[in-house]
Parts: C-alpha cells; sequence; structure tokens
C-alpha cells in the first residue's frame, strides 16, 4: 500500500495528486464512468459544496448548469469545470483555496466563481508547455478554426508572442525587416533576440497624425537593399491591420519573401475576427503567415491579457518557438485566462458565418450617419496615397480637426457628458471598435455624442487648412548609433530633455495608447523627435517608457 500511498498523496516528495488514470486505477473506475458519474451526482455533490461556502445555487458560481458539462465543444472549460466542482481536500496553490480564503473586498466584486476556478496546474488541466489533454485539445480545435497548423494559447498577451516570433527567426546579429511603427513589443524583441532592425518607414497622414501599412514595393525594395549589401534578413515583421485597422497587401509581401525563403511574422493583434465575415480583410494565414499573433481578447472574447499564436508553413522551428515560449511565458499561467481562450474559439466555432453580421451591420450605420455630420471627417483607405487593400470594418476613426479642437479634448467631452468611451485617442481623431457586443443603443449613444460635439464647436466657413492641422510626424528618421540590444545594457545618464538632442538615447518613448515608440534605444535624439512628443504632451497625449513620465529628463547611453 506504501508506493500507491505516494502516488495518491502529496507529502514531502511534492507528488501532486494523481492524473485520471492513476485514480481509475485506484477506484476500478472504467474509462467512461467519470462522466457518468459527474451527470448523475454533479449538481448533488456541487449544492454541498457550496452550501459549505455559503452559496445557495451553483448556477450563481457557473455560467451553465451542470447538464452542459456533457459538451465537449470547449474542453478546456469542461475540464476546469469538472476539477472546480471536485469536493477535495485541498493542499496545493494558490493561497485563497478554491474561494475559501478569498478576500471579501474582491470576491463581492467579481464573484466568488472566479477563485474557485482559479486553479493551478492540476493533472487534469494539461499542462500548457508540454500539452497531452484538455490544453492540446483546445488547441488543436483552434488550429482548425482560424486556419493553422498549430496554435500556441499565451498568457502574456500578443506581446509575449510576437517577443517570441523574433526570438524563434533571429538570432543575434540577424536582420529583422519591420515598420518603424510597430508595437513596442517588436523592439523588446529586438532586445531579448540580439537581432538588428532594418526599419521601412510607412507613409504618414499628418493631417490625420495617422501611419499606414507599408507596401510589397518597401518591403522588396528594403530585400534588396541588403541583398546589395550583401545580408540577408532572417525574417520580415509586419503590422496588418494596424491599430486604425488599415491592412498591407499580406499576400504580395509573403509571396516576395517565400521566394527568398524569408519568413513572414504578422503582428495580426487587432484582426483575430478577420475570416469570419464576408466584409472582413483577408487573414494573414490565409494570405501565406508564417507567424500570427492574435489578441483574441480585443475584438473577440477571451479576457484580457489572452492571445494566440498561429503558425503555418515550414519556415519555422517548432522546436525553437516552444523554446521561446516556455522562456516568456509564466510557468504557473492562469487556466481562467487558457479557458477563456477556448471559450472565446467555441462561440465563433458554433456560428461562425453570421455571429458578425449584426456587428457589421452597426458599423455600416455608424459610418453612414456620421458621414453626414458637419465637421467631423472618417478615415479610409484614400487618406493614403499609398494602395491599401482594405480597412478593418469595425474599426472606426472619427476626425475632429475641423472642430478645432483635440481628439483628447472630444474624448473628455464624450465621456464626461455622454459617457462614450472610445479604443483609442488621437492627437486628431477618435477610434471607436466595434464588437459582439455592441449595442443599438450604444450605436444611438454615439451618434449622438458626435453630433453634439458638431453642433458646439463647429463653425460653418471657419475650417482650418490642413496645413494649420497638421502636426510632425512621430516616426522619426534618425540614425541608430546603437543596437536596441547594446543599448539596452549599455550604461547611462540622466540629462535634461532639452540637452539630449544629438545624444543615443536609452530608453523606449512612446504615447500609449497605441505604444508606437517615437524613440528608441540606440537611436540619436532629434529636435523633431521631441517636439512631436511634447507636442503630443500638451494635446493631452500620457506619454510610456520614459522613467520621467514629465519627460523633463532623459536617460542617455555613455559610450
Amino acid at each position: 500500500m506504501l508506493p500507491m500511498m505516494a502516488a495518491t498523496c502529496q507529502g514531502v516528495t511534492g507528488v501532486r495528486r494523481p492524473a485520471s488514470g492513476v485514480r481509475r486505477a485506484v477506484t476500478g473506475e472504467r474509462p467512461g464512468d467519470k462522466q457518468e458519474r459527474i451527470s448523475m451526482y454533479k449538481r448533488k455533490k456541487f449544492m454541498k459544496l457550496m452550501n459549505m461556502r455559503g452559496t445557495s445555487s451553483p448556477d450563481t458560481i457557473l455560467a451553465d448548469p451542470p447538464e452542459l458539462f456533457e459538451r465537449h465543444s470547449a474542453p478546456l472549460v469542461e475540464a476546469l469545470k469538472s476539477t472546480a466542482a471536485e469536493d477535495v481536500a485541498c493542499f496545493h496553490f494558490p493561497g485563497h483555496n478554491r474561494g475559501k480564503a478569498a478576500p471579501a473586498i474582491l470576491s463581492k466584486l467579481i464573484g466568488l466563481g472566479s477563485f474557485i476556478h482559479d486553479l493551478p496546474e492540476l493533472p487534469e488541466l494539461d499542462d500548457l508547455f508540454s500539452p497531452k489533454g484538455a490544453i492540446l485539445d483546445a488547441q488543436t480545435q483552434a488550429a482548425k478554426l482560424f486556419g493553422a497548423s498549430e496554435t500556441r494559447f499565451l498568457v502574456g498577451g500578443t506581446t509575449c508572442g510576437i517577443q517570441a516570433s523574433v526570438m524563434a527567426t533571429c538570432s543575434p546579429g540577424d536582420i529583422l525587416i519591420l515598420p518603424r511603427n510597430s508595437h513596442i513589443s517588436a523592439t523588446s524583441g529586438l532586445v531579448m533576440s540580439g537581432a538588428l532592425p532594418k526599419y521601412i518607414f510607412p507613409e504618414y497622414n499628418s493631417h490625420w497624425d495617422i501611419a499606414g501599412g507599408v507596401t510589397p514595393l518597401q518591403v522588396e525594395t528594403t530585400i534588396k537593399e541588403l541583398e546589395v549589401a550583401g545580408k540577408t534578413a532572417a525574417a520580415v515583421l509586419v503590422t496588418s491591420p494596424t491599430y486604425h485597422g488599415i491592412c498591407s497587401n499580406l499576400s504580395e509581401i509573403i509571396q516576395l519573401c517565400h521566394s527568398r525563403g524569408i519568413p513572414v511574422i504578422v503582428d495580426e493583434a487587432h484582426g483575430a475576427h478577420f475570416g469570419f465575415h464576408p466584409n472582413f480583410p483577408s487573414t494573414a494565414l490565409e494570405q501565406g503567415a508564417d507567424l500570427a499573433v492574435q489578441s483574441t481578447h480585443k475584438v473577440l472574447s477571451s479576457l484580457t491579457q489572452s492571445s494566440m499564436l498561429h503558425i503555418s508553413g515550414d519556415l519555422i522551428n517548432r522546436e525553437r518557438m516552444s523554446k521561446c515560449l516556455q522562456m516568456l511565458q509564466s510557468s504557473s499561467p492562469s487556466h481562467l485566462l487558457l479557458a477563456s481562450l477556448d471559450a472565446a474559439r467555441a462561440q465563433i466555432g458554433e456560428n461562425r458565418d453570421t455571429i458578425f453580421t449584426n456587428a457589421v451591420d452597426l458599423s455600416l450605420e455608424i459610418r453612414h450617419e456620421i458621414g453626414k455630420i458637419s465637421g467631423i471627417s472618417l478615415l479610409d483607405s484614400s487618406n493614403f496615397l499609398s494602395h491599401f487593400p482594405a480597412i478593418d470594418p469595425l474599426r472606426i476613426t472619427v476626425g475632429v480637426s475641423q472642430l478645432h479642437m483635440s481628439g483628447y479634448l472630444a474624448d473628455k467631452i464624450l465621456s464626461e457628458k455622454h459617457h462614450i468611451i472610445p479604443e483609442l485617442v488621437g492627437t486628431q481623431s477618435l477610434t471607436f471598435a466595434i464588437n459582439l457586443g455592441t449595442s443599438k443603443r450604444d450605436v444611438q449613444r454615439l451618434i449622438s455624442g458626435v453630433k453634439y460635439l458638431s453642433r458646439k464647436f463647429f463653425q460653418e466657413g471657419k475650417q482650418k487648412s490642413n496645413a494649420g492641422n497638421s502636426v510632425s510626424a512621430p516616426i522619426i528618421h534618425s540614425s541608430m548609433q546603437l543596437s536596441p540590444r547594446d543599448a539596452f545594457f549599455a550604461k547611462k545618464e540622466r540629462v535634461n530633455i532639452r540637452k539630449s538632442i544629438g545624444e543615443i538615447c536609452g530608453e523606449l518613448v512612446y504615447p500609449y495608447p497605441p505604444g508606437i515608440p517615437v524613440l528608441i534605444p540606440g537611436e540619436v535624439i532629434t529636435e523633431e523627435a521631441l517636439s512631436y512628443v511634447s507636442n503630443a504632451m500638451i494635446k493631452g497625449a500620457k506619454i510610456s517608457g520614459a522613467s520621467d513620465h514629465l519627460l523633463a529628463s532623459i536617460l542617455v547611453c555613455k559610450l
């Protein structure tokens, strides 16, 4: 009996309670018996457990009744439900002990169920870094839905996925081609990998203070510049769609990269919903991307911080990718976040062809109505000279410069007077994200709020010229004196911001959102960059990255 006890008890050896196979050996339960036992006794046992915790009904804890446990549409959600409902003596982490020691102030806010289902990596719940059960099943179903050969769940957001993608494709000294307006996660990926950036500078519309995507010609020109110098890019990273929904011509970019054996990483954080409505742009995977990283929590419905990384083709070293993800992600991943990814996938999969119909209809209504309002403009692909094949119909960017105000002031008015919260605020515009939860009432409130801005601030015949409305570009053509990695680890000193021009920047400086750096470690600080940041702060932008948030001083590298 002693060997069996060692397998079933957690003592000084640190052995957790057994996986389901061991439990069957002990109890004599046949493989099909467990689900039947759950179906027969789940409510009785769960009621007993909830009564011990002072909860009157399991339905106040679980969104679905126990009968739905038998459905196999979301394997990780089912495993989490089943495990949480077991009547066990719990001697494992986390310390709130399945809700019994949950802080009252928080459990009253979010419910006890969040704590009850906040479980660690128990055998039934699988291992994120070596999945063989529920997580593997959930990821496999996600890959099938999104069109990947393999999908990995992320609990560190798309930031983690971009970092891992850069590290998996680039070694120290390798060259990564990427847009200068890439998210800061790409910069941190450069620091971690030791890769050297070769930037593409996308077209910039100063009237909107918005950058577009990158074109196939820009990518081809950059690749050829490297070839003339006897160099080859290890990978190309493209952001599509951008935060404002602007899509690049990925199919042509990927085709020319693949003709040279160069893998393509797509930061598709804002495009997880693509492919689920005929009005949406084509997905990165449909266009041949090797790696596509999506924020499942943005337009789809998983919990914040949860994302997916999709892998396709044979240019990616899968083993190296696994090691990178294991290095970057927590060794104690939240199963609530993981289950939310599984649930979001199941939600879309149930009616993938019609689930976004209402959202698309509402977005068309918003565009139609706001397009008629005086002093208000709507961003579309015609605002850029370069040809971009599509713009996300669920991303609506409203220009307010003709109202003689900044986007930050417009945001303040809409928030305080109409209780309208946009997704993104810029110096000249506001961006609104339509999703599955958007209602007709929300749309009517938004249209009413924008009409209020027009009535209150638009003066016929007194519009400023485009030149008067424009701002300096945040995407500065600055020389790079150190690689991002060398600059990150270099010795630094703090200098007055007015004396920093010409020095080598030692820290990231970026307005957030959207998280696009104006200054990158290793670049020479220019007057243009400081001017843009200063004007953005005057208009109400919040600057992140810099250790001095007031930006009276800045860290520079000492050579």
